[in-house]
């Protein structure tokens, strides 16, 4: 969603001295700008980036990889039942189907055992342990879950139960009992597996199981599922995540998934590739549609069957919930923003909404969404009953939701999180004290950032370099997600030739700069439709497919009035008006002093360091500058 202009401050990247050698990666100037600027500063950094080093053997990186495999091996060998005990999100969701698909072929008997999202809330609990313990399981693995359930883990040692744990999230100071343990922060320091999520830490376990009992045709299933898990969870885009993301995705088209195929059909994907993109907005929220309001065993079921006809019927159940999760979205949304508006002036800075009769499942989707439009950080309550209310919050970057929540502690019964979201339940009398806290350290932000949101992009490009050559490159950088985002890109002194607000609320420009023309679109629009003549963009590329056709369009993420011909230039606290006089750029001081320089030439290289640099500046600002 694009911001109202008023609300943005653009920084716009230092200029750059591009290192000849590194053209030899065969990428345009503006990506290895971007790559330079984001430490990739020698080609053997930028090709290690582009074709990622294969996997090390995972025995040496996870101290209790060997004790898990033999369990599981037993387990295989007397056909034994098991459970997998998974999480209801769909990182959850698809390493349960990964290990009961795998499981299945290797010989055991094992079930899924997925809590409820309402009834029984997060991760494994005794109540699910005395259950299986009572149908005759004595053998559990956790995935996306287990490491600080240590009640369950308890009860489990006292019913005799081996439990295998893989989880991702934090490690507690000391560690509850149980058989082995495969966790990122295990692995020794800077290891490339310690990037993985819950699927990424169940598809580890099931290649050296397979490997192990000398069966590996369902890795092939294993490895479409980790793809999909990875990217759902967002898990960060580095060391093995990368490279077995690299291997996989191109596979995921002719997946030999029933289920998979299915997901495909029902999003309209048939004509179109599944990269990382098509999972993460078409495949992941019909997958996570079911853990939010429904069963998460269909899920399971439909990444397991071998019947098509069956995969179809489970991939429409799910359609449907996702539909269902679309128009409660957009309830909630319509609700929590009239709240917020009705406000007016007196808007707090850390909004803090409650209504008894909203869904657990998709307050978090719709708080996001709150945080795109007002730029401030967002919670959302609902009732849990018993005086008790539970809250998904989410936040722009530069707010720490977890930090935050850890400075209310005393005032919450539990809560959990990372930098850019959370959770917690508090009771409704300390909702109150809650909010004030809250909103002090959301206004401290605030007062940090000048009240404004920041806008940063990464690398200046013209629209003539926008071509199928300049996408094709641009994909080499895939996948994109959390550690490697997909770039923000930013072009300056475009006219809008047209404009058009679509349904839903989008806006479609055409932009014109030169000769050269392109569409944009803005998502959300918030902005209202008198927009300059002519402005600068911050956008991300994207490749839109249309009734068989294909053309480049920007997604916007900013825009601006471009400064045109003059700008004021901020630097050291110092002011500098800045204008062009033919190639040259011309800069005056407070005190009338002028300097003249061509970006790039000669005669910059003779002034002063403060002064090339400050040419640099403004250069940059001009959109002038690499």
């Amino acid at each position: 969603m694009l911001p109202q202009t008023p609300e943005q401050r653009w920084q716009l990247p230092a200029p750059i001295q591009i290192d000849p050698a590194l053209r030899s990666c065969g990428l345009s100037d503006p990506l290895l700008a971007l790559l330079q600027r984001r430490g990739y500063g020698s080609a053997a950094a930028i090709e290690a980036l582009l074709d990622p080093p294969e996997a090390p053997d995972p025995r040496r990186h996870f101290p209790d990889l060997g004790k898990a495999v033999r369990r599981l091996q037993q387990a295989c060998k007397n056909q034994e039942r098991l459970a997998i005990c998974g999480d209801y999100d769909a990182d959850g969701m698809t390493s349960t189907a990964l290990l009961v698909g795998v499981l299945s072929q290797l010989g055991a008997q094992p079930q899924a055992a997925i809590p409820s999202r309402l009834d029984d809330g997060y991760g494994l609990n005794t109540g699910m342990v005395e259950r299986l313990a009572g149908e005759g399981i004595h053998l559990l693995v956790t995935v996306d879950n287990g490491i600080a359930a240590e009640a369950a883990l308890v009860r489990a040692q006292e019913l005799q139960l081996d439990v295998v744990v893989t989880d991702h999230h934090t490690l507690p100071a000391e560690l509850p009992p149980l058989l082995a343990l495969l966790h990122p922060a295990c692995t020794p320091e800077g290891s490339p597996y310690r990037g993985l999520a819950g699927v990424g830490l169940a598809y580890v376990l099931a290649k050296a199981l397979a490997r192990t009992c000398r069966s590996e045709p369902a890795l092939h299933m294993a490895r479409d599922l980790f793809c999909i898990g990875t990217i759902a969870d967002m898990a960060p885009l580095q060391g093995v995540n990368r490279r077995w993301l690299i291997d996989g995705l191109p596979c995921l088209k002719h997946s030999r998934l029933q289920g998979l195929q299915a997901l495909q059909q029902v999003a309209g994907l048939e004509d179109a590739p599944v990269d990382a993109t098509a999972v993460g907005f078409q495949i992941a929220p019909r997958i996570n549609a079911v853990g939010r309001l429904g069963d998460p065993q269909l899920v399971v079921d439909l990444l397991t069957t071998d019947d098509a006809e069956l995969a179809l019927d489970l991939a429409r159940q799910c359609e449907q919930l996702n539909r269902q999760r679309r128009d409660l979205c957009d309830a909630i949304e319509a609700e929590a923003r009239a709240l917020v508006e009705a406000d007016g002036e007196q808007r707090s800075p850390f909004l803090l909404l409650a209504q008894s009769h909203w869904h657990h499942g998709v307050i978090g989707i719709v708080a996001a969404r709150l945080v795109d439009h007002f730029g401030l950080p967002v919670a959302l309550l609902a009732s849990e009953g018993d005086g008790r209310l539970r809250a998904s919050v989410r936040a722009p970057r530069g707010f720490a939701v977890d930090a935050a929540l850890q400075a209310c502690s005393d005032l919450l019964e539990r809560h959990g999180g990372h930098p850019a979201a959370g959770g917690f339940t508090v009771r409704a009398e300390q909702l109150t004290a809650l909010h004030e806290r809250l909103n002090a350290r959301a206004q401290t932000w605030l007062q940090e950032q000048g009240g404004l949101r920041l806008v940063e992009p990464e690398a200046l490009v013209r629209l003539d370099e926008l071509t199928p050559g300049f996408w094709r490159q641009l994909q080499r950088l895939e996948p994109f997600g959390i550690g490697h985002p997909a770039p923000l890109l930013w072009s300056s002194r475009c006219r809008i030739s047209q404009q058009r607000l679509l349904r839903g609320g989008h806006l479609q420009l055409t932009l014109q700069q030169g000769d050269s023309t392109a569409r944009a679109i803005a998502w959300r629009w918030a902005g209202g439709e008198n927009l300059p003549a002519e402005v600068d963009v911050a956008f991300q590329l994207r490749l839109n497919r249309w009734n068989g056709e294909e053309r480049l369009q920007l997604e916007l993420a900013a825009l601006r009035a471009s400064s045109g011909d003059t700008l004021l230039l901020q630097r050291r606290n110092r002011h500098y008006w800045v204008h062009r006089d033919g190639a040259m750029l011309v800069i005056r001081n407070a005190a009338g002093e002028e300097v003249r320089g061509e970006p790039g030439g000669e005669g910059v290289r003779r002034e002063h360091p403060y002064v090339q640099a400050l040419l640099q500046d403004a250069a940059m600002a001009m959109g002038l500058a690499a």
